[in-house]
């Protein structure tokens, strides 16, 4: 894991992560979640659906913008203060999403940073946009 304060990070900064979604993600969302919309976890209800199968929990791949935030940038000591997410495309059991954060914009007397979250599979399409405001740690705070 890693930590950046509030002084580390600057506009254009970016980081990503990228994950397969496998069925066992799925079920385990749903269980943990309480979101057990057959559209996610039943094939046969799936197919009379838009989609033709079941797809992931879109928060399911929203997370992977707070795993980036709280592992990786800025990382250890981060609170999330705000997060919007617009889904764009389905994400299907087996799909390869890579979730990438830029920096947009340090507000150091407020000590946020706000950043623009992208998701997208692996035929490059957009699957998640949104932004993200955060409190990342200051130099000086004990961690």
């Amino acid at each position: 894991m890693k930590q950046y304060k509030i002084e580390d990070l600057h506009v254009g900064d970016s980081a990503t992560l990228t994950k397969q979604f496998f069925e066992e993600d799925v079920l385990g969302y749903a269980k943990v979640s309480g979101d057990a919309n057959p559209v996610h976890i039943d094939e046969d209800y799936a197919k009379t659906t838009m989609f033709k199968t079941r797809i992931v929990h879109g928060m399911l791949v929203g997370g992977l913008f707070s795993s980036i935030f709280g592992t990786i940038m800025p990382g250890i000591g981060t609170i999330y203060t705000h997060q919007t997410l617009k889904f764009t495309k389905p994400v299907y059991i087996n799909d390869i999403i890579t979730a990438s954060v830029t920096v947009r914009e340090v507000i150091f007397e407020k000590n946020r940073v706000i950043f623009d979250c992208v998701a997208k599979n692996q035929n490059n399409e957009t699957v998640i946009v949104g932004e993200a405001q955060l409190m990342p740690p200051k130099l000086g705070d004990y961690l």
